[in-house]
């Protein structure tokens, strides 16, 4: 029940978000930021690489990836396209796109890459979803993950205690995550610092299916 009000929860914060912004502008400035997070990262993504951008949103990673084989899930896909005039799938040819669940996603060693930005504490079986992404990469196959991370452990504590986050079911710490993808078979390469918040910080790990 948490997670169906947080996706109740999650449509009406885009509309609120981007109410009033230009499409264009809006779609520029976010393509730039995937540009530089791509650069930060050190990723480098050649053509014809196979790449799932799970829990993309209407505007995720796969917008800048054109050249690659990409397969973009989210369990809003035709919310956004309904509810927002910044998202339509006509405008990605290039992209498969599939409403789902990151849980359900459904795919055996077929990604070289998979993308999980700031999705994975939106989820409604974190465990679930960690095995289905893992699944989905081939060996060898790169894994991205974004993440917010407390800041102290007593709003960690008091967050998994209240809902006081409601588009966040899962609060975890930086060492949580990366315990959870080592434990299924992901070597971590290096951890990124993003952004500090004022109750979070903001990593990307980077990680390399054994």
């Amino acid at each position: 029940m948490r997670w169906k009000i947080a996706q109740w929860f999650e449509i009406r914060w885009w509309q609120r978000y981007l109410s009033g912004r230009d499409k264009e502008e809006y779609l520029t400035w976010k393509r730039n930021y995937w540009r530089a997070f791509l650069v930060r990262l050190d990723l480098h993504p050649q053509p014809g690489t196979t790449i799932l951008d799970a829990g993309c949103g209407p505007a995720g990673i796969f917008s800048v990836l054109s050249e690659c084989k990409l397969w973009a899930v989210d369990p809003l896909i035709e919310s956004y396209e309904a509810k927002l005039p910044h998202f339509s799938k006509q405008d990605y040819p290039h992209v498969h796109f599939e409403e789902n669940t990151v849980e359900q996603i459904d795919k055996k060693d077929a990604f070289d890459a998979v993308f999980c930005l700031n999705v994975i504490n939106h989820v409604k079986d974190i465990d679930a979803a960690y095995d289905a992404l893992v699944k989905s990469l081939k060996s060898g196959g790169i894994l991205v993950l974004s993440i917010d991370s407390h800041n102290t452990g007593f709003f960690r504590w008091l967050f998994r205690r209240v809902p006081l986050d409601i588009l966040h079911p899962y609060q975890y710490s930086l060492e949580e995550y990366e315990a959870a993808l080592k434990s299924r078979g992901v070597n971590i390469d290096r951890v990124a610092h993003l952004k500090s918040g004022t109750l979070f910080e903001y990593y990307a790990i980077v990680g390399t299916k054994i």
